[in-house]
């Protein structure tokens, strides 16, 4: 990454009330990854609002001397002002010492520690916004550990129906399915499902992204949408339906529309998000269009989360190479995110 030059924060306008910048926490993910290179470019970077890591103070003190790094690090305190040009850190430690490049499955508990802590403090109100850093789920499995993703797993935690969506490249793009084989998703689209999520997608929108009357297209799940039902029903007795419903009520919602022409120009114009139904369906496209600088958010929790939008690369972890745009547009997004929450508080 080398080292980039800090940026300066605009100067505060005196004539201005003074009002707390939102305190975003930032879980620095599976430490043999690229997660705590990531988090220490966050040092670089001036953001309106408070920016707090967590995670083992000590790897991120190894992994910036292995990057040759002037990082100074500081131990946060809510109750104190944070401490000028140091990268503030709520310490966590490891259960093992940490290799970049090398799993280790007795730091599972540790990598997820990190969430737990990061979702008390936004519940507690302590931290305005969680980001986070990316997390492998196979050694989490291989420790013994049921994790599916940081959805998934923050959906437990804040015991809320949940929906995953990106952004980047001029796109929003939400999914009605998440990490599911393609052979178990057609049953998992239901019409209360669907209605619910389209229900929390426009509500999230509205509520955190302060659009007044937010336009979703509605992806179908077969090819040409199903071709009048002769490649397939769910079209026809799940997704119009509720499109029809949710439509009557007010909401600008359209669909099923074809997916393979659903991502163009024409169609796109007139749309603040699409919804797809599968994973691979609607991320590949949103993908191509912004890797590297998209931003996963986990629309339907009580507080605001983002993330990255790629993985561990275990390979770049301690190299240099690591590349924190995406880390650094989710902090941007989530600190926008968090004011549009205050504003309507």
């Amino acid at each position: 990454m080398g080292k980039a030059k800090r940026r300066a924060a605009p100067p505060a306008d005196p004539a201005l009330p003074t009002i707390r910048p939102p305190v975003i926490a930032v879980t620095s993910g599976e430490p043999a990854g690229i997660g705590p290179d990531v988090c220490l470019a966050l040092a670089d970077r001036a953001f309106d609002a408070r920016v707090v890591v967590l995670g083992d103070r000590a790897v991120l003190a190894a992994r910036a001397a292995r990057l040759d790094r002037d990082v100074p690090l500081a131990d946060f305190d809510a109750a104190r002002a944070p401490s000028p040009g140091a990268l503030e850190v709520l310490h966590r430690p490891t259960a093992a010492p940490v290799t970049p490049g090398r799993l280790d499955p007795a730091n599972s508990g540790y990598v997820l520690a990190l969430l737990d802590a990061a979702v008390d403090g936004c519940l507690a109100g302590t931290f305005d916004a969680l980001v986070t850093a990316p997390v492998q789920k196979s050694v989490i499995n291989d420790a013994g550990i049921p994790f599916t993703g940081h959805t998934e797993y923050l959906a437990g935690r804040a015991s809320a129906d949940v929906v995953m969506m990106l952004v980047g490249g001029g796109l929003r793009v939400a999914l009605a399915t998440t990490h599911l084989a393609l052979a178990d998703v057609a049953r998992e689209i239901t019409c209360a499902g669907l209605e619910r999520t389209l229900r929390t997608v426009e509500a999230e929108l509205r509520r955190r992204f302060g659009i007044a009357r937010p336009r979703i297209l509605v992806a179908g799940l077969n090819p040409h949408a199903g071709e009048a039902g002769y490649l397939g029903r769910e079209e026809i007795d799940v997704i119009a339906p509720v499109v029809e419903k949710l439509a009557r009520e007010g909401l600008a919602v359209r669909g099923p529309l074809p997916a393979d022409t659903l991502f163009t120009p024409r169609e796109l114009r007139d749309a603040d998000c699409v919804l797809a139904m599968y994973h691979d369906q609607g991320l590949p496209v949103l993908k191509h269009a912004s890797f590297g600088r998209g931003v996963n958010i986990t629309l339907g929790l009580p507080f605001v989360r983002t993330s990255v939008d790629h993985g561990t690369a275990l390979d770049l972890a301690g190299t240099g190479k690591a590349d924190p745009s995406s880390l650094f547009e989710a902090v941007e997004l989530a600190v926008e995110m968090a004011r549009h929450e205050r504003r309507r508080a």
